[in-house]
């Protein structure tokens, strides 16, 4: 199940940053990555029998899909794809030809392993693979990371990983099974996975800045996935069909742009605070340009706060014709950290200037690198706490910018509200929310 995704132009930018294959990897060594020959491994370590091929199915087809699956195919010289599913017949098709022509020998799909449809996610998972890569609309994704817990798989699991409350303690549930059963656990908050931002806060951690005060990010672009008019949409076409070819327009599959796009922002924050939660959020966020059928914002600007005093700002915005940007810089006692996205290596200004000048390889490569190595090495990585917690504050905001009220990490956590739909088929009848209206808009 997936779709193109609207962090597929990052992709390309990226693609400027890579350094050679080799010199990634003699940095990874200083990151901590480890790489362990499969032959020292003990054969049942991924399920697989006494193979050391891992088998990779991918959930979710779209442009971020494709591209996680290649990534994985590129990380590990004994992995193979052998499973893909999506709801959508054309997006597998799609994604396999554009696969094919980048790893034809690493591509083992047969037909009958080509899923599609809303349970495509579990014929994936239960079809004799070790990992899966989680790549849907985010409001999908509490019910198959828990499945692809259930069966003991390692995954990679895009960001955000909830659209709600709910949604968030379904995770946090799976992500502690996935520790108890040793399985890796990657998030696709990829910043995290770049050299030059992980030099960046490990200094602001070890207090190169001074103790943080402040943090403003923001998400400045233009609209990632435009809402078309009802009169494209096809005679015949359920009202499940035409939200899922739309996903990003509706919050119950997106979680809103600030959820499901400026989150990347919202990780920057909570990576500056240790991952330390904010105690609430107040926000404020509206549509300027009328929708023609969805039900998100196209602006936000947060306001979140600290238990020791400390304040993160986020200014999000999707909208034409403004200026774009996208960075953060964080407020210490003694200087400031600069981290400026895809425009420039970051730095610090103060007493401890410094710029980061070493390799910056494709951090999109670097996460899929890293997972595969701590699996060979029997040390899997989990992420799952922070992935969890980082969307759960975006969350937080929206709920504040919605209702226009203050809200509490406890509040958001607790949330009753669940936006998607339960036992969810083609047919069902699924009439869009309404907009939300601060002041009139009820916390749940």
């Amino acid at each position: 199940m997936a779709w193109v995704s609207p962090v597929t132009h990052f992709m390309n930018t990226t693609n400027n940053q890579l350094t050679s294959r080799r010199d990634f990897l003699k940095t990874s060594a200083v990151i901590g990555g480890v790489l362990a020959a499969p032959a020292m491994l003990p054969g049942n370590l991924f399920g697989a029998g006494n193979s050391d091929t891992l088998r990779v199915g991918l959930i979710g087809c779209g442009g971020r899909g494709t591209g996680a699956a290649g990534q994985a195919l590129s990380a590990d010289k004994n992995v193979v794809l052998v499973a893909v599913g999506d709801v959508f017949e054309s997006q597998v098709k799609s994604s396999l030809e554009s696969l094919r022509a980048e790893h034809a020998d690493k591509v083992k799909v047969d037909p009958d392993h080509c899923f599609i449809g809303l349970d495509a996610y579990q014929k994936v998972i239960d079809s004799g693979v070790d990992v899966v890569l989680l790549a849907t609309p985010p409001g999908f994704r509490p019910q198959h990371l828990k499945a692809a817990v259930a069966a003991g798989k390692h995954i990679f699991c895009e960001k955000p990983v909830a659209t709600d409350g709910p949604g968030i303690r379904s995770v946090l549930e799976s992500v502690e099974e996935a520790k108890k059963k040793k399985l890796a656990l990657v998030a696709g908050f990829c910043w995290r996975y770049n050299l030059a931002e992980r030099a960046l806060f490990q200094r602001i951690h070890d207090g190169e800045i001074g103790d943080v005060r402040v943090v403003y990010g923001n998400y400045y672009t233009g609209t990632v996935k435009p809402m078309p008019p009802a009169s494209d949409r096809p005679a015949g076409m359920t009202d499940v069909e035409w939200q899922l070819h739309n996903w990003y327009n509706f919050g119950w599959l997106s979680g809103d742009s600030l959820v499901e796009q400026a989150v990347h922002a919202v990780d920057w924050m909570c990576w500056a605070m240790k991952d330390v939660p904010p105690i609430k959020a107040v926000a404020v966020g509206g549509r300027q340009i009328p929708a023609q059928g969805g039900n998100i914002f196209d602006h936000f600007e947060v306001n979140y706060e600290y238990a020791d005093g400390a304040r993160g700002f986020l200014g999000a915005r999707q909208i034409p014709e403004c200026v774009n940007d996208n960075k953060a810089t964080i407020f210490g006692t003694k200087g400031e950290g600069h981290e400026l996205g895809f425009a420039g290596m970051p730095f610090i200004k103060g007493a401890n200037a410094w710029k980061y000048k070493g390799p910056r390889p494709n951090m999109y490569q670097v996460e899929h690198d890293e997972m595969f190595a701590s699996i060979r090495a029997g040390n899997p990585i989990n992420d799952g706490v922070r992935l969890a917690h980082s969307t759960l504050t975006a969350i937080m905001g929206r709920m504040a910018a919605y209702t226009g009220q203050e809200i509490t990490w406890e509040q958001a956590l607790n949330s009753k509200e669940e936006l998607v739909p339960a036992n969810l088929a083609w047919d069902t009848k699924l009439t869009a929310a309404p907009m939300a209206m601060p002041g009139k808009t009820k916390f749940a």
